[in-house]
């Protein structure tokens, strides 16, 4: 969302290559004059130092820089509570720009500094927006987490059903379910070859399995299935207090950890934000769940800020963009400059709320899909059209303060029942 933003007359420009271990920085006064460089290392002294300094001038301060990991955070922390107003650069837009000013592809920190100064100066800026004293670092954190334990968990569970199972209890892949259970790895946990459910009788391995599957439909049916199953295994001869084995269940434990964890990451985030309105207001949008509306918070942080829909959806990188040349004009497709984790969750919500009943979102997907059911390309437009549609009716909702009222559009014409119009 890079965009040209006006830099007041007076100010002096400060700009800042970022990098692990030291910060090259480059100062340039609004009368013009040699621009000061200086370098400042990454500790708590040269920061502190760094931002007196700034303070000393006396005039109005513009911090520009780029984003690098998360390098930036404590410095740019440090001189936002020290009152300085900070301006994020886009890294596309830098490396663009570097190439333009410098006819080369060239890197090096002195001259990043350079580019990030002209950048400034001509107002080619992004807001900075800074998760801690926005509020909104503890849910990014809990986001990010849970995206990667969920990540970790997928793997496990995919090498225990393409490696493990194959191998030494290839039947009992049927009964899986889902990621989410628990008590199918428990079950494994405890029985992981044929071998160890065929030495025991049927009622003492339906009294050893009984606890672990939990609740179930006809579990006693389900508990003789899994028990004649192994006695017809076609599963490798491995014992049970074999190196082998004991790597199964040591993948098994690791998958049912991630779990536990996942699910206490999931309690945590909704006792938090049971209260948010915000939150609150997402999860009546069909297809967005307490996960979804986490990092529909985390990512974006207060909706409000976005004056229109179609900022936001720039911000998601759901904005429209089209090649053209001459005569020629390419496909219009996604940009996909904006936030990734922001246009997955949105695409993923999209699904869910297409495979619901009653809903707008899934009014929309029949109209555009009619007559092409089989039309593999044109649902896939339709997707992206409804994954629009999630993040802005996810920004209306928000900023407007209402709740999401489902409608159904007329096919013939963009009308609303006026009934159904937000006052």
């Amino acid at each position: 969302m890079t965009k040209l933003t006006s830099t007041p007359a007076g100010a002096v420009l400060v700009a800042i290559d970022m990098s692990k271990n030291r910060q090259e920085v480059l100062i340039e006064r609004p009368e013009g004059g040699r621009r000061r460089r200086m370098t400042v290392m990454a500790t708590r002294q040269d920061y502190d130092g760094f931002a007196e300094q700034l303070a000393a001038i006396g005039r109005p301060i513009i911090v520009g820089f780029e984003a690098t990991g998360n390098y930036h955070r404590t410095l740019a922390h440090r001189l936002l509570t020290a009152g300085f107003e900070l301006r994020l650069i886009s890294s596309v837009a830098l490396a663009r720009t570097r190439e333009a000013l410098h006819n080369g592809w060239d890197k090096n920190d002195p001259k990043d500094a350079q580019v990030i100064l002209h950048m400034l100066r001509i107002g080619a800026t992004q807001r900075y927006v800074d998760p801690l004293a926005a509020g909104i670092n503890d849910l990014q954190e809990l986001s990010k987490t849970h995206e990667t334990i969920s990540r970790m968990k997928t793997q496990t569970w995919h090498r225990i059903l393409t490696h493990y199972l194959p191998l030494y209890f290839p039947e009992i892949a049927r009964f899986a379910g889902n990621s989410r259970s628990d008590w199918f790895l428990a079950l494994i946990e405890r029985f992981p070859t044929p071998v160890t459910i065929t030495v025991l009788d049927r009622d003492a391995f339906s009294a050893a399995a009984w606890p672990l599957i939990g609740r179930k439909v006809s579990k006693a049916r389900l508990i003789n299935d899994i028990y004649e199953t192994a006695s017809a295994s076609t599963a490798l001869p491995v014992p049970e207090d074999s190196a082998a084995i004991t790597m199964f269940r040591m993948v098994i434990a690791q998958g049912r950890s991630l779990i536990h964890q996942r699910d206490e990451i999931e309690q945590l985030a909704h006792a938090r934000l049971a209260d948010h309105v915000d939150y609150q207001l997402l999860r009546n949008i069909p297809g967005i769940g307490p996960i979804n509306a986490l990092t529909i918070l985390a990512e974006a942080g207060d909706l409000r800020r976005f004056n229109h829909h179609r900022q936001f959806l720039k911000f998601c990188g759901l904005d429209l963009a089209t090649c053209q040349s001459g005569t020629f004009r390419g496909r219009t497709k996604l940009s996909k400059y904006g936030n990734a984790r922001l246009r997955r969750t949105f695409w993923m919500a999209a699904q869910v709320a297409a495979r619901q009943r009653d809903n707008s979102f899934r009014d929309k997907l029949g109209r555009y899909t009619a007559g092409h059911a089989d039309d593999a390309d044109r649902r896939r437009k339709a997707m992206t059209a409804l994954t629009a549609k999630m993040a802005r009716v996810a920004h209306a909702v928000v900023k407007t303060g209402t709740e999401y009222r489902p409608f159904l559009e007329r096919s013939d014409a963009r009308w609303k029942d006026p009934s159904l119009q937000v006052p």
